[in-house]
């Protein structure tokens, strides 16, 4: 067994400082994938900065027309908030498909999307609906967060604080799932805004990402047929034992389908 040494932050002051004395320390949250990696000695850090006591980390709530989440809420959390629900409820709804109830009432928002892994849930809502990730040291539009497989935007030492969601007209999330994990196959989360439509994609490519032609095409005519002659682009999209290239890119057409047919039975929300 590797040695590590436990520290407990009070505060996010505290915990950045500690990421930036150690340079192999690990910040610990719900530990939903940091832990199942130090059992498979994949990683030996050589702090784990406990971040479950800061109080500023956590947190719901809406203000001039933005969702504001802290990052140590739980996908549990997230799922069963009324305030989520009648604010974004696509939020809620993918919360809730999230892995397994074990999962959902440990992991956190921010360590999900700190992590980035390319078949998470959050980062296609992060992306899709164009959001603010709030950290210890500044704000990161979704746009420039999202960088590469379990690569992102953060510098070392700095740590996920919080999120900021623009309320959108209306959302909706289609997941096509894998049996065992939960995870996405392929995920996509559809936001419509009052000057625009965003389409993001999970679990389809090295990182969640937008579907420009999707955007285009729904820009110009928000309906089931603007997306019937539209293809993907099967040339940088993943081989391997969940499905082939191919495979994947008509799930994205068919997962953006219905989550277009999910949006579209929801009423228009009144822009604040």
């Amino acid at each position: 067994m590797y040695e590590t040494t436990y520290l407990r932050a009070a505060s996010l002051d505290a915990a950045a400082a500690w990421l930036r004395e150690h340079e192999d320390a690990r910040p610990l949250s719900g530990g939903m994938t940091l832990i199942p990696t130090l059992k498979q000695r994949l990683a030996a850090p050589s702090h784990l900065i406990d971040l479950t006591r800061i109080d500023a980390l956590r947190g719901i709530g809406v203000e001039g027309g933005v969702l504001r989440v802290g990052a140590l809420t739980k996908h549990a959390e997230v799922a069963a908030s009324p305030v989520v629900a009648a604010a974004l409820p696509a939020l809620a709804q993918l919360a809730g498909l999230i892995a397994d109830p074990q999962v959902r009432n440990r992991g956190t928002m921010g360590g999900s999307v700190a992590n980035n892994d390319p078949a998470a849930d959050y980062p296609c809502a992060v992306l899709g609906l164009g959001a603010q990730v709030v950290t210890s040291q500044r704000t990161i539009a979704a746009d420039d967060f999202f960088i590469d497989t379990f690569e992102t935007a953060l510098e070392p030492g700095e740590l996920v604080a919080g999120f900021e969601y623009p309320i959108p007209l209306r959302a909706a999330y289609a997941k096509f799932r894998q049996p065992a994990s939960g995870y996405a196959i392929v995920g996509v989360f559809i936001a419509q805004f009052a000057d625009a439509v965003r389409v993001a994609v999970t679990g389809a490519g090295a990182s969640v990402f937008r579907w420009f032609d999707a955007e285009a095409a729904l820009g110009a005519d928000l309906s089931e047929a603007a997306l019937a002659d539209l293809k993907m682009d099967d040339s940088t999209l993943p081989d391997d034992d969940n499905g082939s290239a191919a495979y994947r890119a008509h799930l994205i057409e068919t997962y953006t389908r219905r989550a277009l047919q999910a949006l579209l039975a929801q009423p228009l929300r009144k822009p604040a």
